[in-house]
């Protein structure tokens, strides 16, 4: 990569840095709680959903996350699973193709943080995006799994977006929270397959 390249490279990656407009943020659905509802996502009828919303496209947790969303969604093809970004629909895309595929997930571009308003997700500290256990856990799954930050740009999304993910069953109510962990939590989807009423499958950890 040439000097000018990398230094533009550098340039955007510092834009995933900046702190975004504030938003006004709903509290976090409790278990029992009728899941929010929007014209960006649809409830299919008959089937439960899990939702997981990702903190930014290059991110490493992001895409472990995203991997064992792909995952539960061949092994347990009853349960509609949707991945939702704060990136831009063009780096979605082509984030998706670099971390190998959406499978039978879907997904869901929303770049403006309208829908993790929408169901309590707002911004982190320093600490808990930056701090010494979020930077000692990167490089752990880096070590570990080979899964490395990856380089972002501005329409990557920014990294004090706070992720989670939700299980609704087919009546549109929540049946399982997963927020407020560190950086490096993935969500134990075991955990909310079970909560919907089906028994937990194998290779939900990929």
């Amino acid at each position: 990569m040439s000097v000018s390249l990398l230094a533009n490279a550098i340039q955007e990656e510092l834009q995933s840095f900046r702190t975004p407009p504030e938003k006004h943020v709903a509290p976090v659905p409790k278990v029992g709680d009728r899941a929010p509802e929007s014209a960006q996502l649809s409830w299919p009828s008959g089937r439960p959903t899990i939702i997981v919303f990702l903190r930014h496209c290059g991110c490493p947790f992001a895409e472990k996350t995203f991997r064992a969303l792909t995952a539960l969604s061949t092994t347990h093809p009853e349960i509609h699973c949707i991945a939702i970004t704060q990136a831009s629909q063009a780096v979605t895309d082509k984030w998706i193709i670099d971390v190998g595929g959406e499978w039978d997930a879907d997904v869901v571009a929303d770049p403006a943080r309208d829908l993790y308003a929408q169901w309590g997700l707002g911004l982190s500290s320093a600490w808990y995006a930056m701090g010494p256990g979020a930077v000692y856990s990167a490089l752990r799954l880096g070590r570990d799994e080979g899964i490395w930050n990856r380089l972002t740009t501005a329409e990557g999304g920014n990294r004090w977006q706070v992720g989670g993910a939700f299980g609704v069953d087919p009546a549109g109510f929540v049946r399982w929270v997963c927020v407020g962990g560190g950086v490096g939590e993935v969500p134990a989807f075991e955990e909310g397959v079970e909560a919907l009423g089906r028994p937990a499958g194998v290779g939900l950890a990929a």
